[in-house]
């Protein structure tokens, strides 16, 4: 386990199930722990369980806690006392699947990464959504919309990712996850929010 010095950020990275993107989240992980951030995973049930056509999901949690240095939330109630403690300096979920983010906006606890995102606003600290979503230009447009007009809801830029065969498909630019989330730490949304197409 890494230790945090007192110099470091303390950033929370929450995955859901949103598997066509975890090459890229564990990427964008590298560059978290290059910039000298402490960061802490968080896994929702599916994530961290079920097995999919891009990874086995024991060998994806391993390889998340082998770049982290970190073993890792993996329950609700482990993932509770990031409200009380306060310990995240902010929290990114990457990916963030159209199912999470309808549950987000509807105040719906009932994954680890969703007590960990109302545990952590409590707070009134970033919570940074990089979403991967088929339908975010369909049924969870109005889940969108409401998400970025909420207080310490920042977005990682986005687009559509393939415009002509999944015309309400977008995902974000996870490179841009670091920038994000320095911008989210001064309070203002990088800009522009959408980068289309992707």
């Amino acid at each position: 386990m890494n230790t945090k010095t007192e110099q470091q950020l303390q950033i929370g990275v929450a995955i859901t199930g949103s598997f066509c993107t975890f090459e890229k989240t564990l990427t964008a992980l590298e560059g978290l722990i290059d910039k000298k951030y402490h960061v802490i995973p968080i896994f929702s049930e599916k994530t961290s369980t079920l097995d999919n056509r891009f990874t086995k999901a024991a060998d994806f949690v391993k390889k998340v806690q082998d770049i982290t240095g970190e073993q890792g939330i993996f329950t609700i109630p482990e993932a509770e006392p990031i409200g009380p403690k306060g310990y995240l300096d902010a929290l990114v979920i990457a990916p963030c699947t159209g199912n999470t983010l309808a549950k987000l906006s509807h105040g719906i606890t009932d994954s680890p990464v969703l007590m960990a995102a109302k545990a952590h606003l409590r707070n009134e600290k970033p919570l940074i959504i990089s979403i991967s979503t088929n339908d975010a230009l369909g049924m969870n447009f109005k889940n969108l919309g409401e998400l970025m007009n909420i207080k310490n809801i920042y977005f990682v830029p986005f687009g559509q990712d393939n415009p002509e065969k999944k015309t309400n498909s977008m995902i974000s630019h996870m490179e841009l996850i670091p920038e994000t989330i320095e911008s989210a730490l001064r309070h203002k949304q990088l800009q522009p929010v959408i980068r289309s197409p992707f």
